[in-house]
């Protein structure tokens, strides 16, 4: 078997320790004689299972403990529901920064709930860039403000997070656990698994535990907060398969030295890539410097026949995953914290050598 680099947004690549050891374990968990997928999530081993993830999960992020840790089904876009169904109070409104199409979405779910501001909009710049703090208007006595700390599809990021009076939400779904910050600056953050965290089928989200009273009893009972805190991720039969793959990433990030040290390594990676896109004039980086995601990286080429070129002859080297999103074309590398930096030196390589060929 020849293993290929994946640059794919997520699902995405995911650390091979990882991929090993679940293999290892996939028929006979812990001599139990069955897998991990067939046993009950209300049994001993996997009660133990999910208790070891969510301890792991605060050791890696410093999460405080009036905070409470959730595993969730229906990924981010659940979430962009769940947050203003549970803390969007009836004659409040909640801010929202609109950096990309995640953060549209979320918007679009607020305003089915409630009154929503769009207090900036990163739109009319075709979504290459993203706001400075000193940018942002909060509004008075806001419910909440939301924020996506990195978009996927352009490839930018907060390069700073905003002071804010309202409760911070923020969908982390594509960074989490790739940068160090204070975890309390943040009332809410949640994160569907597929890039940082495991699997596709699980969200991860992290809630101060005072704003789950918020939530008024006309709210479904399944998208209330506090339901699943009072049945520790248990309330309805969750992802046992996610939850444990989610375990043995924390283990790996952790035997890495953490975020710290996966932060440095992010950087290394991105560095190097968007040096080669900055030498020559051939490469055409989408994103504003002071935005550039650490995550996704986004460029053009010269032509789409060229783009297309590049992206087939990129997969027949072992490089796949590169095409841009449907939304906006391009080319795009999803170099997340298990990509290894192997890999991203071999893209490189192959760069310098298609604009040998074709510049």
């Amino acid at each position: 078997m020849r293993r290929i680099y994946n640059f794919a947004a997520g699902p995405a690549v995911l650390p091979l320790p990882v991929l090993e050891k679940a293999g290892s374990e996939l028929l006979d968990f812990q001599s139990s004689g069955m897998s991990i997928m067939e046993m009950s999530h209300r049994g001993e081993i996997f009660d133990a299972i999910i208790k070891e993830a969510e301890a792991k999960f605060r050791r890696l992020m410093g999460i405080p403990d009036d905070y409470a840790v959730l595993f969730l089904p229906g990924g981010a876009s659940q979430q962009f529901a769940m947050v203003p169904l549970n803390l969007l109070l009836p004659g409040r409104s909640a801010d929202y920064v609109d950096t990309g199409s995640w953060a549209w979405r979320a918007i679009e779910e607020a305003k089915i709930v409630g009154r929503t501001n769009v207090i900036w909009s990163g739109r009319d710049k075709r979504y290459m860039t993203a706001p400075k703090p000193s940018q942002l208007r909060f509004t008075p006595g806001a419910a909440y403000a939301h924020i996506c700390s990195n978009e996927t599809i352009a490839g930018i990021r907060f390069p700073a997070f905003p002071e804010t009076e309202a409760p911070l939400v923020a969908d982390m779904s594509s960074d989490i656990a790739s940068r160090t910050f204070d975890f309390r600056r943040f009332a809410l953050i949640y994160a569907s698994a597929q890039k940082n965290l495991g699997p596709a089928g699980m969200t991860l989200a992290a809630i101060r535990k005072d704003l789950t009273e918020r939530c008024p009893d006309t709210v479904n009972v399944f998208f209330r907060y506090r339901t699943h805190i009072s049945e520790p991720s248990l309330y309805n039969t969750p992802n046992t398969w996610g939850v444990y793959l989610f375990g043995l990433v924390m283990d790996w990030l952790l035997e890495q030295g953490g975020v710290a040290a996966m932060e440095k390594l992010n950087t290394a990676k991105a560095d190097m890539l968007y040096d080669t896109l900055d030498a020559s004039p051939f490469w055409r980086p989408c994103a504003d410097k002071d935005s550039r995601s650490l995550m996704n990286v986004t460029w053009r080429l010269p032509s789409e026949e060229l783009e297309n070129r590049f992206v087939k002859e990129a997969a027949d080297a072992g490089l796949d995953g590169l095409k841009g999103h449907r939304s906006v074309g391009g080319i795009r590398a999803s170099i997340y914290n298990a990509f290894p930096a192997e890999g991203v030196k071999a893209l490189v390589g192959f760069m310098k050598e298609f604009e040998r060929k074709n510049g």
